[in-house]
């Protein structure tokens, strides 16, 4: 099988199909064995840009028509899938499932194309049922699904009697972007009022103006595709402008535990119930895994 999606790659892999993904993309980077699977998909995007450059990138190609992502069709062809797990979410985030869906009819290839389309943390854990079910897996995946949920409830009883602050979520800090699809949910399964956003719904860009009137008690910054170190770098950056003066700037590995539509969602929402209640971080730290390019969201 060839998984087009990081999130699904780590699906696969937790499931204890690994041995069968001969192909990922060039972000599918957990766990580490599938560093070592064929690469398919490459990024269009040019290196090097600032978090304004990729925005006004990924704008103009967009708005030209332009593929954000190179299927390798001859790399596609060598490798015999009779399973191909790609998404329609975003078209910023992985290859769309239209382009796939031609590589596949110009090489002639039957394989079964799976779309992953989560917008809420439940279609997300609903989503590793449906991996299950597709590799012949459904025990492991109830399993897995059972042991995320418990630990999301064992969050939800910890901070059930807290105060909520207010939390402005940031998926992209130039220009900002509320939060959409799952994080909403995260910040409120936290233990915070998410004051940016709309659950189940795109991102969208918003103002400064929009920021300051949310009234946020903090401001995290989580965008989408950057790692610890790259989303801190930019936390600073909004910091320093001064945008929001007296409030709190934090940043989270967004790359890994936010944007990603997988088991990590859930390390996640204990990562951020330990930042807006001031628990001990160093256990989720300790899970942080670096990621290495950022993307806008889409509007």
């Amino acid at each position: 099988m060839v998984s087009l999606l990081p999130s699904t790659t780590e699906i696969l892999f937790a499931l204890g199909a690994g041995e069968d993904v001969v192909g990922v993309t060039f972000e599918c980077d957990v766990p580490e064995a599938a560093r070592q699977r064929p690469v398919v998909s490459t990024s269009a995007m040019p290196e090097g840009l600032t978090a304004a450059g990729i925005d006004a990138w990924v704008s103009g190609a967009m708005s030209r028509g332009e593929d954000l992502y190179h299927l390798d069709e001859d790399a596609l062809a060598g490798l015999d899938a009779d399973l191909v797990v790609t998404q329609d979410l975003c078209a910023v985030c992985a290859v769309d499932v239209s382009v796939v869906d031609d590589a596949l009819a110009h090489l002639g290839c039957t394989a079964e194309v799976l779309t992953i389309d989560p917008h809420t943390l439940a279609e997300v854990l609903e989503s590793v049922h449906v991996i299950g079910r597709a590799t012949g897996r459904s025990d492991e995946a109830h399993a897995l699904v059972t042991s995320l949920q418990a630990r999301l409830e064992a969050v939800g009883a910890r901070v059930a009697d807290r105060p909520r602050p207010r939390v402005a979520l940031l998926e992209w800090t130039d220009p900002p972007f509320a939060p959409g699809h799952w994080v909403p949910e995260m910040v409120s399964l936290a233990g915070g009022e998410p004051v940016l956003g709309r659950a189940g719904e795109k991102s969208y860009r918003i103002g400064w103006d929009d920021v300051r009137a949310s009234r946020p008690d903090l401001i995290v910054c989580a965008p989408c595709g950057y790692d610890m170190a790259g989303a801190t770098a930019l936390a600073r950056d909004v910091e320093a402008s001064g945008e929001v003066p007296g409030v709190p700037v934090h940043a989270v590995d967004a790359n890994g535990l936010f944007a990603r539509p997988g088991p990590r969602l859930v390390d996640g929402v204990e990562t951020l119930a330990a930042l807006l209640h001031e628990e001990d971080r160093a256990e989720p730290a300790e899970r942080l895994v670096m990621g290495r390019r950022g993307f806008p969201p889409t509007t």
